[in-house]
């Protein structure tokens, strides 16, 4: 009996821990996604000193033509922003959440600034 207690008390404290880990790893898919984006952004703002405002300026793929397991679009906004956002197979705690990343001219190099609403455990650490 005290074998199984244990087993419980392990348990009820592992799966949290997993499951959030397992939304983390969702998470980073559409960081991976945005990769494209982020680069077609740089690029656009190399060749005009401006950032884009929509996926085709910045010469990639519709926003619903980028899509993963659990990303639904990864759309590029005024200002070259790069937005991802979540659905699909995604847990139900980011389903309907998003990550950007803004671009900002720094004098001969852009910076990227993440903003998310999503919860930040679930974050990578350069976006908290």
């Amino acid at each position: 009996m005290i074998v199984v207690a244990i087993i419980g008390i392990l348990a009820a404290i592992a799966i949290p821990a997993y499951q959030d880990f397992t939304i983390r790893a969702q998470v980073s898919e559409g960081l991976n996604l945005m990769g494209g984006a982020k680069a077609g952004v740089a690029d656009f703002w190399a060749d005009r000193g401006v950032f884009p405002d929509n996926n085709d300026s910045a010469g990639v793929s519709a926003a619903t033509s980028i899509i993963g397991k659990y990303v639904t679009q990864v759309e590029v906004t005024s200002g070259g922003v790069v937005t991802a956002t979540y659905g699909g197979g995604a847990n139900a705690k980011i389903t309907n959440g998003t990550v950007g990343i803004t671009p900002a001219d720094n004098d001969g190099s852009i910076s990227w600034t993440c903003k998310s609403s999503l919860a930040a455990k679930y974050l990578p650490q350069n976006c908290r």
